[in-house]
């Protein structure tokens, strides 16, 4: 589904990540972890148009998406959920849903079809459906924003963070949802802090330090190494 080979990218004339090389295959969800800084974000941003200085190349499904503004992108089936949730505040949770399918191809039945299909994966949702997003809970907000990007009937999900700061039942309100897509043959990249939560969730595991990708390891595996912590410490030391 995805294939990344020497992808550099950065702001200005820096670069914060460097000859990024890693592989999605279909219908899999790989982890992407490293320490506060490792450009993990920064590699997202890449990866989905949004960050536009880079170099290398970024494939799905054999089409080079490096040369695409953000929205060919999107159309082509790869889109993120950023960090952050980034609502549209003074909107109603049906109107930030609805900015997801500028690119839904299908017309109006496509669009109602997406509708349900995110007001049953979130039925919080479809209750606050006219509530304005900006007076949601970070949780819901969350929903959100994962709803956003689902309305546009992605092939390919990246999520930044998508636990960052939620109470732990909406963790695992959202994380059973993930489950639930997941179980559809999704294919997802998650970049997570919580490696409690990422590395049963996913097959394969990417470690970046310092912009480079300075591991990949089955989540499995790396889960049950007792050095793990020390082996984030090792690693960045190391680079």
């Amino acid at each position: 589904m995805l294939e990344v080979s020497g992808l550099s990218a950065g702001y200005g004339h820096g670069s914060v990540v460097q000859d990024i090389n890693l592989q999605v295959a279909r219908g899999e969800a790989v982890a992407l972890l490293g320490p506060n800084g490792a450009g993990k974000s920064t590699l997202l941003g890449a990866l989905s148009g949004t960050l536009r200085e880079r170099t290398g190349a970024v494939r799905m499904g054999g089409i080079d998406l490096c040369g695409l503004p953000s929205h060919a992108i999107v159309a082509a089936g790869l889109v993120q959920v950023p960090e952050g949730r980034r609502m549209f505040a003074p909107m109603s949770v049906e109107d930030n849903l609805r900015l997801g399918t500028v690119r839904l191809q299908g017309g109006s039945a496509r669009v109602a079809q997406q509708f349900d299909y995110v007001y049953q994966l979130f039925p919080r949702l479809a209750e606050r459906r006219h509530q304005l997003a900006g007076t949601l809970s970070g949780g819901e907000q969350q929903m959100v924003a994962i709803g956003r990007a689902l309305m546009s009937s992605p092939r390919l999900l990246l999520l930044d963070e998508p636990f960052l700061g939620l109470a732990p039942l909406v963790v695992q309100e959202i994380r059973h949802a993930l489950d639930a897509l997941r179980t559809t043959g999704l294919t997802m990249l998650l970049v997570e802090q919580k490696l409690d939560i990422a590395l049963p969730f996913t097959t394969r595991a990417y470690v970046m330090v310092k912009g480079r990708i300075a591991l990949e390891q089955p989540s499995p595996q790396l889960a049950a190494r007792a050095d793990l912590g020390q082996l984030y410490f090792d690693l960045a030391k190391d680079r």
